[in-house]
């Protein structure tokens, strides 16, 4: 993959997640503050708690921090998937974020 290609998918997912947390605050489900600031977004929930996604450029890698723990991932077969296996971003990102708003939560690209 060369560094436009990550870059363009790379992007294409952080709009994603700002796109779904503007929905979920749209709908009332939950309080989510999203920051973008350069190829970091940072969620915030209303009990302070906090998602941390950055792109990883050299790396060709999204990483993901939550209260659940760190994350790595890479464009595989057509998703973001885990590098040690746990699952699409997505997926995680959904649950991670359920359990720090307190309230089921999905998200999707």
């Amino acid at each position: 993959m060369t560094d436009p290609e990550f870059m363009d998918l790379a992007e294409s997912l952080l709009r994603s997640v700002e796109r779904v947390c503007d929905a979920i605050n749209d709908a009332g489900s939950a309080d989510i503050d999203n920051q973008r600031v350069g190829a970091m977004v940072t969620l915030v929930f209303a009990n302070r708690s906090q998602i941390i996604i950055n792109l990883q450029k050299p790396l060709h890698e999204v990483w993901m921090a939550s209260r659940s723990g760190g994350y790595h991932f890479s464009w595989r077969d057509g998703s973001w998937q885990d590098t040690k296996g746990q699952g699409d971003f997505f997926m995680l990102l959904g649950s991670d974020a359920s359990a720090q708003a307190g309230v089921p939560l999905q998200f999707a690209p």
